[in-house]
């Protein structure tokens, strides 16, 4: 199975400029993360912290703040991740479940959910 990469146009609602890049599709990574130097250059700002753990079971923290992310042609409202400044972008699962995408491995792709899931409240 190979790698699978979204070009991400990442932005702050109070800042004119973006970050553009290439960010690994992640399924195994909750949370999306950039490097810290480039979210700080677009206006992002830390609004907090939380422990993750690594593929090698390490347990670090990250600082975390919201940002708004363009992929696909969908745009939504995330927690993106302040990641070491030379770090390979992460597209994590919740944004792709957010923006209703799903994962191809086989294809190395994303394809667009037809409808999203909405459960009947009773």
């Amino acid at each position: 199975m190979g790698l699978t990469h979204v070009a991400v146009r990442l932005l702050h609602s109070d800042a004119k400029d973006t970050y553009n890049a290439d960010f690994l599709v992640d399924t195994g990574a909750m949370d999306t993360m950039a490097p810290a130097s480039e979210l700080k250059k677009i206006g992002i700002r830390p609004v907090g912290k939380d422990l993750y753990e690594l593929a090698n079971g390490d347990i670090v923290e990250f600082e975390h703040g919201n940002a708004e992310i363009e992929f696909m042609g969908e745009i939504i409202g995330t927690r993106i991740l302040f990641g070491p400044d030379h770090s390979e972008p992460i597209l994590g699962v919740i944004a792709l479940e957010a923006a209703g995408f799903l994962i191809d491995p086989k294809n190395q792709r994303l394809t667009k959910r037809r409808a999203r899931p909405l459960k009947r409240v009773a």
